[in-house]
């Protein structure tokens, strides 16, 4: 998020002392509200005013009529760890022709500023999944994500390259754009 903002009118810091907020909305842009006004409200009690910014973001696979969506970080399960979230969307998709293997990240961003107005950002970014797990940088499901136009994965490309065509980079834009009106 830092490489991302650099060069913007927003300087973050980390608020790692607060505690996380339980994902249990229905879209991106709900559970992205949620974390930024759970965590403004914290913030306003410890007496600290700032702005505040959170995001929410995910994998939609059109073969899985948009699975796994706002649940990509539970995917197998809660208690599941990347690797096999990556395995069991591989496997759901073993069957699944190349031309079906449609996907898109989605990143929404929320930012509540110091007088609790909320604005938001959404970035998508359009790919394929892969057949099989190729690149060892990034996290998530970076390494079955290829970007359309692209011939590697996320993690195959190193994190300059990523973050200027990301879901996140396109929602942070899409998120300044608003600020700037």
């Amino acid at each position: 998020m830092e490489a991302i903002f650099a060069g913007s009118p927003l300087a973050l810091r980390a608020y790692d002392a607060y505690a996380d907020v339980v994902e249990g909305e229905a879209s991106f842009h709900d559970n992205a509200l949620l974390k930024a006004r759970t965590l403004y409200q914290q913030l306003k009690r410890a007496r600290i005013d700032a702005a505040v910014l959170a995001d929410d973001s995910g994998l939609e696979v059109s073969a899985l009529r948009g699975r796994p969506g706002v649940l990509s970080a539970r995917y197998a399960g809660a208690d599941a760890t990347w690797a096999q979230r990556r395995s069991s969307l591989l496997a759901e998709m073993r069957d699944v022709p190349e031309a079906l293997r449609a996907a898109r990240f989605v990143c929404v961003m929320a930012l509540v500023l110091p007088s609790g107005e909320m604005l938001a950002g959404e970035g998508t970014i359009e790919g394929r999944i892969a057949s099989e797990e190729c690149g060892a940088r990034g996290f998530g499901y970076d390494a079955i994500f290829i970007p359309r136009g692209e011939p590697r994965s996320f993690a195959q490309m190193d994190e300059i390259e990523k973050n200027a065509i990301s879901h996140r980079r396109r929602a942070a834009e899409a998120l300044l754009a608003t600020l700037r009106r």
